[in-house]
């Protein structure tokens, strides 16, 4: 398919999707087909990798490449296809929980790693799938039925944590801000590295705190200000501050190298040592 006749249309699959009527995470998705057609790519360069959650589905609903891995491992999934095959663009989606909880390990090290890819977290501040649980970053006035005075600890800060990694890309977007969402993300995309951009996604069925109005409420768009992503300073002082909910690209390395051109590296990633497992080699030539 040519990338001058995509349309973010020809991402959709013809699996309906079963999230809940007004769940964040339609608004993500379609953020993300708009994003990857307007940045020149097609189903047929595009793999996506999701882990456990509800957020875990959306490699169903989109027509493209898919690996549907276990829960907190879709990092090291995403970063073996995309050494395994640089053509391809390469977007990991997950949960909260899935990224910053099971997940937080393999998440801090994709970021120092610093591979050529997209990371996008569904924030709903909850454990949709399981029914309603406190997560990672859920507030510590978040009262839940198994957490009824609160999680009690202070909520993780990803961008924050990301940050500390030496994180290259940071973004955070609003669900139903279709516009800038989309904008974050094809900066994510076209970026030179490992990129981050973190979702607010509302669960309309188990957190009536963290809503579409309060985000709407809450959240400052760094484009209407005067902030410059390239400015290591600017984007510290973004990020630690936790009192403010920014949305927009907060940090972007104008010299950023991907990993996968390091001066140094082998010039193909997937050449394996002799004595190999033949199943390794097999699954490694599949993705190449």
């Amino acid at each position: 398919m040519s990338s001058e006749t995509v349309h973010f249309t020809d991402f959709k699959s013809d699996k309906r999707p079963t999230w809940c009527p007004g769940c964040g995470d339609f608004g993500t998705m379609n953020g993300m087909m708009k994003a990857l057609a307007n940045t020149g790519n097609d189903p047929e360069n595009t793999f996506i990798v999701a882990g456990i959650g509800c957020s875990g589905k959306i490699g169903t609903y989109m027509r493209s490449y898919a690996f549907h891995g276990v829960h907190g491992r879709a990092l090291p999934l995403g970063i073996g296809a995309k050494l395994a095959n640089p053509e391809l663009e390469v977007m990991v989606a997950g949960g909260d929980g899935d990224g910053y909880s099971i997940g937080a390990g393999h998440f801090i090290h994709a970021v120092r790693r610093n591979v050529d890819m997209t990371y996008v977290v569904m924030d709903n501040r909850i454990y949709g799938l399981t029914k309603g649980q406190f997560s990672p970053t859920s507030r510590e006035e978040f009262e839940t039925p198994t957490s009824p005075e609160g999680p009690q600890q202070a909520p993780v800060q990803p961008l924050a944590l990301a940050f500390s990694a030496g994180a290259s890309f940071l973004g955070q977007t609003f669900a139903s801000h279709a516009q800038r969402h989309t904008e974050v993300l094809e900066a994510a995309i076209d970026h030179d590295g490992f990129a981050l951009v973190n979702v607010y996604s509302p669960c309309v069925t188990f957190n009536d705190l963290d809503t579409y109005d309060y985000f709407r409420e809450a959240l400052v768009d760094l484009g209407e200000t005067d902030h410059d992503p390239t400015n290591y300073a600017s984007a510290k002082e973004k990020v630690m501050d936790f009192e403010t909910t920014h949305e927009g690209v907060i940090y972007r390395d104008p010299d950023s190298v991907a990993y996968d051109d390091r001066k140094g590296l082998a010039a193909d990633a997937t050449e394996l040592p002799d004595g190999a497992p033949d199943g390794v080699s097999a699954l490694v030539d599949e993705f190449k």
